[in-house]
């Protein structure tokens, strides 16, 4: 990665697997991502309990989605401010607790649509508290020559989760309306996940100033917001890094309404798009692995730009491609490519960003990445419609590949202007 410090020794996983601290953060952090992906599919399951009002003109399913995602949008950075201004395991645990006993209630309020709606709202609002306190945490509990490797370690977890949530979400919430002797057995095994996420990380002991929570005790979300702002636009190698982080987001994001379209191509069935998704997150993990154990030899290569090319190849080359075997052993290479991008990149934030500014850094990031996830979304079907498959394809790949060459020459200009 690009770094402004020499080079920090990588021991890879041992280490951290030794850390007490780390290990009650990564294990909450899985269980507590597991039970976001199995309570998407339990609010999607609930909908044919809470029929939608005559006259909708939108889909239900669509309508819950947006319900999903309007937090995001909406509060991205809101929780970088409280990040800032209160401990972080208190915000982690209390924003698994809370959700976990919102689900509890559920089978106690009325059987409405709207219901639903509100909160899933305020779960989605809830979850935007736990991402910015997780990436601050993680540089209190970790030592800056590790940050790599733990980076790395959560990026394969985040994958995994996403991949196996949504995997064993239908069997799980199966087995608990099956087996469990109650009505709301669904519901209690995912609050389950959520709470037992909250006991795993109450231990964990980590250090922070208390001078400077307690300078902060009043909340100013527009001022914060703006000193974030003028931060990132004062520190360009931060801010370049970010926007890699967010690119990279905004591929995934058009790539999964492009998958649907490219299962057809190889003679699957729709639903089966997620065996792309699936292919490049075991790429995700691979990538990763590679840079949490092998780190330190590759701490000064041009990982970002390598990524990049990765990912550029790989959609040009899906094109041409018609043999399924090769498509999904092609997704895999696009998921190396882009823990190539995200683990160092993510890395060079969290060395480089004070502890006074984590917050607001870490909120705008999570502000701007649920954006990139979302706006791909309402653009690329379109696109596609007006063009063709293979035009949309080989466009984004010139695009990655000329980030990939921008990020790497800007980031190179300004760590000369900074020796």
């Amino acid at each position: 990665m690009f770094s402004i410090e020499p080079a920090a020794v990588n021991n890879g996983f041992s280490i951290l697997l030794k850390n007490r601290n780390f290990l009650l953060l990564w294990i909450g952090q899985l269980i507590s991502q597991l039970g976001d992906k199995i309570f998407f599919v339990l609010m999607v399951a609930l909908l044919e309990n809470y029929s939608p009002p005559a006259g909708l003109a939108a889909k239900p399913n669509d309508i819950l989605l947006m319900a999903f995602t309007i937090p995001a949008i909406l509060f991205g950075s809101a929780g970088g401010v409280f990040v800032d201004r209160f401990p972080k395991k208190m915000i982690m645990v209390g924003s698994d607790f809370i959700r976990g006993l919102l689900i509890l209630f559920l089978p106690f309020l009325p059987q409405e649509f709207i219901v639903l709606l509100l909160l899933v709202f305020a779960i989605s609002t809830i979850t935007q508290f736990f991402a910015p306190a997780e990436h601050a945490a993680l540089p209190l509990i970790v030592r800056k020559e590790g940050l790599m490797a733990a980076n790395a370690l959560f990026s394969s977890t985040m994958m995994t989760a996403m991949i196996v949530g949504f995997a064993i979400g239908v069997p799980i919430l199966n087995w608990a309306r099956n087996w469990i002797a109650t009505d709301f057995g669904r519901e209690l095994v995912v609050a389950f996940f959520y709470l037992t996420s909250a006991f795993t990380m109450l231990p964990i002991r980590f250090k922070e100033p208390k001078k400077l929570l307690d300078s902060q005790a009043l909340i100013h979300p527009w001022v914060d917001f703006k000193e974030g702002l003028s931060y990132l636009k004062q520190n360009i190698l931060i801010l370049n890094a970010m926007l890699q982080i967010i690119t990279l987001y905004c591929v995934f994001a058009a790539l999964i309404s492009l998958t649907i379209r490219l299962a057809a191509e190889f003679g699957l069935k729709q639903e089966e798009f997620s065996f792309f998704l699936a292919a490049a997150g075991i790429g995700m993990v691979t990538g990763a692995g590679i840079l949490g154990q092998f780190g330190n030899s590759l701490h000064h290569k041009p990982l970002p730009l390598v990524g990049f090319l990765f990912m550029a190849l790989v959609l040009g080359l899906f094109t041409f491609t018609h043999n399924l075997i090769l498509a999904l052993g092609l997704c895999i290479f696009l998921g190396i490519g882009a823990a190539f991008i995200y683990v160092p990149m993510q890395t060079l934030i969290q060395q480089c960003t004070p502890y006074s500014m984590h917050g607001k850094v870490f909120g705008f990031q999570n502000h701007a990445v649920n954006i990139a996830l979302s706006a791909p979304l309402a653009i690329t079907g379109p696109l596609t419609d007006a063009f063709d498959l293979r035009s949309v394809l080989i466009s984004m790949s010139l695009i990655v590949a000329g980030v990939g060459f921008w990020a790497w020459q800007n980031t190179r200009r300004v760590l000369k202007n900074m020796l």
